[in-house]
């Protein structure tokens, strides 16, 4: 058997999201002759040469960059991972996909719904394959929260309850980094958490119609790198409500200074038949209620989503029972992408979704301006 052709990847950004990108590629090899490519970590790049090369020699990256203008220029390169804060993610991702290169970006998209829509533009122009990471909708439990509404088991959405809640930020001695500046993060939780919930909330229920919401900044100091004060311009929680185009209702939640959450992501969908809800930090698990009239008194099943059925890659991993964690999302989201520039299928979540989840953000920032509704264009 000949052996497979490389595919050359690019990393740009090496901290936490880069080591979580880094274990991923090198997980890929479970999917076996499944696998279309024999992907290739080519190049780590990053302004800190010593510590991206710490990462590299960790994960087996074959060289270090200190400029992301030569990664994309590499002939060699064939696809760009940026990793890097919401700031650069539009000159990169628009200069790659200029040069021919397929595009996987993190989330949010962009800062502005502007900046979203060049790169989308530019890599449908270039004809690239373009994912943003979104990277909860590759959890089982998840994908067969979609089936369930997608099937009518819980008949039509009347409504959904989202929230994103940590604790991380909450001490006065966390120092200030670059998320609690707007110039570089665009928003704070509203578009770093919210933008996890306000895609589930595309994926689950469906386009935004109106939204409308609040933020606000419980510590407006942190002590900088230089050991001086500097104002923070990031929110450290938000509220919002939407109306979808279906007529459901939405209620959000997300928050930095939320004691004892340290990843919690949840969600809950009401329909006229039933429910679901879902937390991430028992990912494997999903709550369905069905009220179908025959078993008075019935409540919440617990389901353990972890059967090969449920999902199209879990079965590549372990036996039933034996419960997938938090990195398996990034795995399974490279997979995908591998098999759309093999298939030359389409991939998703793709650019035009994190498109329109920024623009909802755009909309709630327009919104708490105007302190009114804004509708969805």
């Amino acid at each position: 058997m000949s052996e497979k052709r490389a595919l050359n990847i690019g990393l740009i950004g090496y901290q936490f999201m880069g080591r979580a990108h880094s274990h991923a590629i090198k997980a890929l090899h479970v999917f076996g002759d499944e696998l279309p490519f024999r992907p290739v970590m080519r190049v780590i790049c990053g302004r800190n040469e010593a510590a991206a090369r710490k990462v590299a020699d960790h994960y087996g990256w074959e060289r270090v960059e200190t400029s992301w203008e030569n990664v994309v220029a590499d002939p060699e390169i064939d696809v760009i991972d940026i990793v890097t804060p919401g700031d650069t993610h539009c000159p990169i991702a628009v200069a790659a996909a200029e040069a021919g290169k397929h595009v996987i970006c993190e989330k949010p998209l962009a800062l502005t719904g502007d900046e979203a829509r060049r790169m989308h533009e530019a890599a449908v122009r270039n004809k690239v394959k373009h994912v943003v990471n979104f990277n909860y909708r590759q959890v089982p439990a998840v994908i067969h929260a979609h089936r369930l509404v997608t099937e009518g088991t819980i008949g039509d959405v009347c409504s959904f309850h989202g929230s994103y809640r940590q604790d991380w930020s909450m001490s006065p001695d966390v120092p200030f980094v670059w998320r609690f500046d707007e110039k570089v993060a665009g928003a704070g939780s509203m578009a770093d958490n919210g933008s996890h919930i306000i895609d589930l909330a595309r994926y689950l229920v469906g386009e935004f119609a109106e939204v409308t919401g609040q933020s606000t900044i419980f510590r407006p100091e942190r002590v900088g790198a230089d050991g001086k004060p500097k104002p923070v311009t990031t929110d450290d929680a938000a509220v919002f409500l939407a109306r979808f185009r279906d007529g459901a209702l939405g209620f959000f939640h997300t928050s930095r200074f939320c004691p004892g959450h340290k990843n919690g992501l949840q969600f809950e969908i009401n329909g006229t038949k039933g429910s679901i809800r879902w937390d991430l930090e028992r990912l494997n698990e999903l709550e369905v209620f069905v009220d179908d009239g025959a078993a008075p008194g019935a409540e919440f099943q617990r389901i353990m989503v972890t059967e090969g059925g449920a999902h199209p890659y879990v079965g590549h991993w372990w036996p039933p029972g034996h419960i997938l964690g938090w990195e398996h999302t990034f795995v399974h989201q490279l997979y995908a992408l591998l098999k759309a520039i093999a298939e030359d299928g389409p991939t998703s979540p793709d650019f035009e979704d994190g498109l329109k989840c920024q623009l909802v953000i755009d909309a709630l920032a327009e919104a708490e301006k105007s302190r009114g509704w804004v509708a969805l264009k």
